[in-house]
């Protein structure tokens, strides 16, 4: 399986288990071996979680687009007043969710949201209550480490506090992995000075670690950050599971341009730029056992293709996804589950429906 360029000091250290240094991180994104990089990844994948291929049966509930942050990637956020702006009430979020019901199998939801500048704390608790309540057999998993963030600044409770109270008020099992972008203070300075920083966002999740909550991990690529910043964003990730192991899966996401504040000036990723990050992810999160290939963004043929380059998740049904398609996504909006069974079959592995904690309902061998 070696390599027939210069990278089989970093092959004999993959296959030995050894851990890649940041320095083999920046060399393996240089490296043009798409297929090297794949069969690396795959060998790792296979040795570390077998043939088992993830998904849930889900439903999204994006409660607000109206945000304080506005963040120059984002074509989800408006102003109150934009127009398609909108702020759910507890009505419209329930009659979500009932449609949703009509698939038999529908077994979580995934909420997120933006910061609204009016909903205070007990707003966005009081709708994942109601939610919960209303169907206490869904799992909840539910916003990211930026909005937990926000919810402690407008509260005045700590985050612990506030993770507290969704999970013992809310019915939150497990946090969602985004908002964590790119690591680095010069980009979040420069892309999203307004909402919670690098070191906030790891903190949220080692508080939900401490307590018990399980979240995910993600990373947006592909505009303003620079090759070595990726390495450092997976390494600070790896530094936090060594200490904690809370993180479950991670989540590559290619930016998305349409739309956005940063549209005319960033041209979108390419699929080879997709599948390098997925095998390098795959390489340097070594103590990550689920990567995730979120067919949302990554569009559904390159997500079957990224099964091959180290993931073994492929997110879920989603029922309506709106956030991402807004920045001008053209996958669709929601798969059956039949589908993505055919989907994971094709790849030649083993679906498995799973909760939020990644407990398997049912395989299909």
């Amino acid at each position: 399986m070696l390599s027939t360029n210069s990278y089989k000091d970093i092959e004999e250290k993959i296959m030995s288990g050894e851990r890649l240094s940041r320095e083999d991180g920046i060399r393996l994104f240089h490296c043009h071996d798409l297929a090297w990089l794949g069969a690396m990844a795959d060998h790792v994948r296979q040795q570390k979680c077998g043939d088992i291929v993830y998904y849930n049966v889900n439903c999204h509930v994006n409660l607000t687009n109206i945000c304080t942050s506005r963040c120059k990637f984002c074509a989800f956020g408006r102003d109150a007043d934009d127009k398609g702006a909108y702020a759910m009430t507890k009505a419209q979020a329930v009659a979500l969710v009932r449609d949703a019901m009509k698939d038999p199998d529908m077994a979580g939801l995934h909420v997120v949201s933006g910061l609204h500048p009016t909903w205070s704390f007990e707003d966005y608790l009081d709708l994942v209550r109601t939610l919960h309540e209303t169907f206490p057999k869904l799992y909840m998993k539910g916003f990211t480490g930026v909005e937990i963030t926000h919810f402690a600044e407008i509260s005045g409770l700590s985050v612990r506090e506030v993770l507290i109270r969704l999970r013992d008020e809310g019915g939150l099992q497990a946090i969602a992995g985004g908002g964590a972008e790119i690591l680095s203070d010069r980009v979040r300075n420069l892309l999203c000075p307004n909402k919670a920083s690098a070191d906030e966002w790891l903190d949220v999740a080692r508080t939900a670690h401490k307590l018990g909550l399980k979240s995910n991990a993600s990373m947006l690529y592909g505009h303003i950050e620079t090759l070595e910043e990726r390495v450092d964003h997976l390494l600070r990730l790896r530094e936090l599971q060594d200490e904690t192991g809370g993180f479950q899966t991670f989540i590559c996401f290619p930016f998305l341009p349409k739309h956005t504040e940063l549209g005319s000036k960033i041209k979108q990723t390419s699929m080879w730029d997709d599948l390098r990050t997925m095998a390098i992810s795959r390489l340097m999160l070594d103590n990550f056992r689920n990567i995730k290939a979120y067919w949302v963004m990554l569009t559904v043929p390159v997500a079957q293709v990224a099964l091959g380059f180290g993931a073994n998740d492929i997110d879920g049904t989603v029922h309506k996804e709106t956030i991402l398609h807004d920045a001008g996504a053209t996958s669709p909006t929601a798969l059956s589950e039949d589908k993505i069974i055919r989907i994971i079959r094709e790849a030649g592995r083993i679906p498995a429906a799973c909760d939020c904690n990644f407990n398997i309902l049912r395989t299909f061998e």
